[in-house]
């Protein structure tokens, strides 16, 4: 296999004009730690959905298109990670995808982008979760929220599930593929003022938590935020802890960063003022490992 002098991330999001979200946060995070981004949008936003009466571009139909070039250019990956689609009938063609462009010792992640506290996205509907449950069949590792872990296991959603059900999610989201399961958002009942985040890697049985304080604030954006420092720091050659420690710093950062400022958190974290910490040396010591 040869390698490429700078690793290389095939990037399936939507582009939102507005709003830190989607490839305008993906491509300056990976970019900042050393990461070639190739995007394939999958949509084109006027602004993130947030926003009331976005204009938004389905691409569904020049995608094919755009693959078929890559595949001329006889380009590879390695990583290949997916976000917001446009549409439920991307699924079979990001599916393809990645089944076109596997390689040995390829990442592939799924951020099953579908809603947040305990609703679905606007643009989407029961078919969009259907048809992700079929998408997280291919991936290595996913990282949905509480909501999206949720919707994709037909669970119903509480804000008050307690730590031990959230680890028997995390397995049972395995068994539908995935080699590492993360789950963001998780609540701390013990502790009000923090929430945590959950991995689950089926390959060495182990059970991995990062906490970090909680602050009264909702930016979109996060979550795209935290899965593609996760990519980065594995394509890095971090373990998963180490990863998982990254990004939740790297978020929480973020968040600090922003809130002592007035700022719509709609617009969502001041990302241009944290993008240097990236390589900044890794905290030790915040990881847990769970029995």
């Amino acid at each position: 296999m040869n390698k490429h002098l700078v690793p290389r991330v095939a990037a399936i999001h939507d582009l939102s004009g507005y709003g830190r979200a989607s490839l305008t946060v993906v491509i300056p995070i990976l970019s900042s730690m050393g990461i070639q981004v190739c995007p394939l949008p999958t949509a084109v936003l006027s602004s993130h959905s947030g926003f009331p009466g976005f204009h938004m571009v389905d691409l569904t139909e020049n995608m094919d298109q755009m693959i078929n070039h890559w595949k001329d250019m006889g380009l590879s990956f390695d990583a290949i990670y997916s976000g917001y689609l446009g549409s439920s009938r991307q699924v079979d063609i990001v599916k393809q995808f990645m089944r076109d462009f596997r390689k040995e010792s390829q990442l592939i992640i799924v951020d099953p982008v579908l809603g947040d506290n305990g609703k679905l996205y606007s643009a989407f509907g029961q078919d969009m979760v259907d048809e992700m449950r079929r998408l997280v069949e291919e991936a290595h590792i996913i990282t949905p929220n509480l909501t999206e872990a949720a919707f994709l296991l037909g669970k119903e959603y509480s804000p008050e599930i307690d730590a031990r059900e959230i680890t028997a999610w995390a397995r049972e989201l395995a068994g539908m593929g995935p080699d590492i399961v993360i789950i963001t958002s998780m609540p701390e009942r013990s502790q009000p003022h923090k929430t945590a985040v959950l991995a689950w890697n089926k390959t060495d049985n182990r059970m991995w938590k990062v906490s970090c304080d909680y602050l009264p604030a909702n930016y979109p954006g996060t979550g795209d935020a935290f899965s593609s420092v996760v990519t980065g720091a594995l394509l890095q050659g971090d373990s998963l802890p180490i990863a998982l420690d990254r990004a939740v710093h790297f978020i929480s950062m973020g968040v600090r960063a922003t809130f002592g400022y007035k700022h719509s958190p709609a617009d969502g974290i001041l990302l241009e003022k944290v993008l240097p910490y990236l390589n900044a040396p890794v905290p030790v010591g915040s990881y847990q490992l769970l029995d």
